[in-house]
């Protein structure tokens, strides 16, 4: 493990891997750098590979009060690490934090995203108006594996009676160890979980090639979603997964990631 401090010096722990070009991966929520692994691994035959336990979870550490931009400052420090620029791939809620952090600056120069969980119609129910908060109450309060619940019921929209089954699952206990910053991801997602359309000016400052994934087997609204984030400008494009869902394979996104990051490396 190693490890970078952010502006606030917070620490943020980090492994790399390969040689060449950075990229940097974002996970989404619930994850921690061990869950990019497999996907590090293979794409490390061709670039430096960066994977990293975003504030709260794993061994990084984090701060009394969260607000995004230090989420984007954690993102800037491994950046600035790796040689002062990057190419970054977001994963879910890590797309979405990704985006934003480009958006304001970072020094990201191609952007690869999996399915930002983005609610843009009547398609399913968005979330509700209070979601964040309380989730953040459930969090304050030590209730985890409310929390925990709450997020796939809410925002995966999971029935309540196969959530409750999965509470003997044995991989409940590692989402309840990063349920504290399920609040984190709820604040990157903003209102773009709303049911309305996304807006047309969050991103325009984000000029550099931006591949959009979803998968074509999962969640329709996902798959909506990346449309709509695609259609925004010219450098954004949509690149469908045949079969896959939001957990998608490594084997089948490594060659794509490939793909698109060795065109910005010979650029």
């Amino acid at each position: 493990m190693n490890k970078v401090y952010s502006a606030d010096g917070t620490v943020i722990a980090y492994e790399a891997q390969g040689s060449g070009p950075a990229v940097v991966l974002v996970g989404g929520a619930f994850m921690t750098r061990a869950d990019s692994s497999e996907l590090a691994g293979l794409l490390a035959e061709r670039f430096t590979v960066i994977t990293y336990d975003r504030r709260g979870r794993g061994d990084s550490g984090d701060a009394p009060t969260y607000d995004v931009q230090r989420e984007v400052e954690d993102l800037d420090a491994l950046i600035a690490h790796a040689g002062g620029e990057a190419m970054v791939f977001g994963m879910s809620s890590g797309a979405v934090l990704a985006l934003e952090a480009t958006a304001r600056g970072s020094a990201v120069t191609r952007l690869a995203l999996y399915e930002p969980p983005f609610i843009t119609d009547a398609g399913r129910p968005p979330l509700p108006t209070d979601y964040v908060a309380d989730l953040e109450n459930l969090v304050t309060r030590g209730a985890y594996g409310d929390a925990v619940a709450y997020f796939m019921t809410a925002a995966v929209g999971m029935p309540p009676e196969a959530v409750a089954g999965m509470r003997q699952a044995p991989f409940w206990a590692a989402m309840e160890a990063t349920a504290r910053t399920l609040p984190y991801d709820g604040r990157v997602m903003g209102d773009t979980m709303s049911g309305r359309p996304l807006p047309t000016d969050r991103w325009q400052s984000v000029t550099i090639p931006v591949l959009v994934g979803s998968g074509d087997a999962g969640a329709p609204h996902m798959l909506t979603g990346a449309r709509e984030l695609a259609s925004l400008a010219e450098n954004f494009s949509l690149h469908t997964f045949p079969g896959q869902e939001h957990d998608i394979d490594p084997k089948l996104l490594a060659p794509v990631l490939t793909e698109f990051f060795t065109a910005g490396a010979q650029a």
